[in-house]
């Protein structure tokens, strides 16, 4: 093999005597740089995005989340969650109990899920400064009077403003109640909720768009679940791993509860996300195969051209296979030259991206949550990247040099 790579290497830096080979050689070179460097792009944009996503979840999302498998409620002082309760990289415990509940005001309706907080811990679990928006501040209840911050697209659609008048109506299905024709309002339990002055917004529309924020007294009493949680939502300390103190607690808790960190909370777009940078990831793999292409064509011209060179290493006792690998690696190393140089300009564009921002996403910068295209390099996608140049370019070399390597010899 060394025989062979010394050989290829010389051929690919020597002046061949059709100048059209090298002229095919650097087409080729080019071709494999310029799908390469695609690749490069299209992927770290991928991750761009993901990660934007990320970030606006830290604002709401816990750290973990600690639910049931199976089932929608469980006691907080269940004692399976003595391992959440003296855990020593758990800073704060937010007790949440949320479902779907009716939301009436001013001759306006829409269904939300109501999500009962402990208002203490859930402060200090939220980036508050980042959610809410308005003239009042984080109140859920007050002496005997409960207060709601709905999000943005829930007051938008019941029509009310930050600081609303008046009395918001939730209404729940009572337990074990069957709807009376005559009086169907007597199977729900109806409760009033006062504005504290605030509406929340993440920018997402799975919770501003049907979210509403309420005590967990209010919850349970709307819900009729007295101790009853639906979730429980874990800060860690700083510096805590994630991925350690997730394992400790799944095994701790064993089967009957799931942790989930913030990915797996949202799962459903992560999902759609992975899916499309892999439908992404696939179809510019068939160009880098259409672009190695030509790779085909200048090794075959130089197998040709070097005819005779290949009769005289035979005559010196090279095998058909030394012969054969020479040109395979001389093909190999065309498309790793292309990787290399595609993967410098895709990196050099990805950091320029990053700096400077000059693929925009939008004339204006107010129409979106970002100005410009996000993009994150990773070295994973560069090592995939480079494999897929290998695999792809191996395909596209061995078999014209399996063909007309023994031709090469008569």
């Amino acid at each position: 093999m060394r025989f062979s790579l010394f050989v290829a290497r010389r051929y690919l830096l020597a002046k061949k005597r059709v100048g059209a080979i090298n002229l095919i050689s650097g087409i080729s070179v080019g071709g494999v740089a310029l799908a390469t460097a695609a690749l490069v792009c299209t992927l770290s944009v991928f991750n761009g995005f993901r990660g934007l996503v990320a970030s606006f979840f830290t604002a709401f999302d816990p750290t973990l989340r600690v639910a049931l498998v199976s089932g929608r409620t469980f006691a907080e002082t269940d004692e399976r969650l003595r391992a959440v309760r003296t855990h020593a990289d758990i800073a704060v415990v937010s007790p949440v109990l949320a479902d779907r509940a009716l939301a009436t005001f001013d001759g306006r309706q829409a269904m939300v899920v109501v999500m009962g907080v402990d208002e203490r811990a859930f402060a200090a679990q939220a980036d508050l400064d980042a959610l809410l928006y308005g003239e009042g501040e984080f109140l859920l209840r007050a002496d005997v009077l409960d207060f709601c911050v709905p999000g943005i697209g829930v007051a938008s659609a019941l029509g009310m403003g930050a600081g609303f008048d008046g009395e918001l109506m939730v209404h729940a299905p009572r337990h074990g109640e069957r709807v009376n024709v005559a009086n169907p309002m007597g199977a729900f339990r109806s409760l009033g909720l006062l504005s504290s002055g605030t509406v929340f917004a993440v920018k997402q529309a799975k919770y501003d768009g049907d979210h509403l924020i309420a005590s967990l007294h209010f919850a349970r009493r709307l819900f009729d679940r007295e101790g009853q949680v639906s979730s429980l939502g874990l800060t860690l300390r700083p510096g805590a791993d994630v991925v350690r103190v997730k394992k400790e607690l799944r095994r701790a808790l064993g089967p009957d509860f799931c942790v989930e960190d913030r990915f797996e909370q949202q799962a459903d777009v992560f999902r759609i996300m992975e899916v499309e940078k892999l439908l992404a990831y696939v179809f510019l793999a068939f160009i880098l195969l259409v672009a190695s292409f030509n790779i085909i064509g200048s090794v075959a011209m130089l197998m040709i051209d070097k005819r005779d060179d290949a009769r005289t290493l035979r005559a010196l006792g090279a095998t058909d296979r030394q012969v054969a690998a020479i040109f395979t690696l001389e093909g190999t190393l065309i498309a790793l030259v292309g990787a290399a140089v595609g993967v410098a300009v895709g990196v050099g564009l990805c950091l320029a991206q990053q700096q400077w921002g000059f693929v925009r996403l939008g004339a204006s910068s107010d129409t979106f949550l970002v100005p410009a295209y996000p993009v994150e390099v990773l070295a994973t996608d560069l090592a995939l990247v480079f494999a897929t140049v290998l695999v792809v370019s191996a395909v596209a070399v061995w078999l014209p040099v399996a063909r007309m390597s023994r031709r090469l010899t008569e």
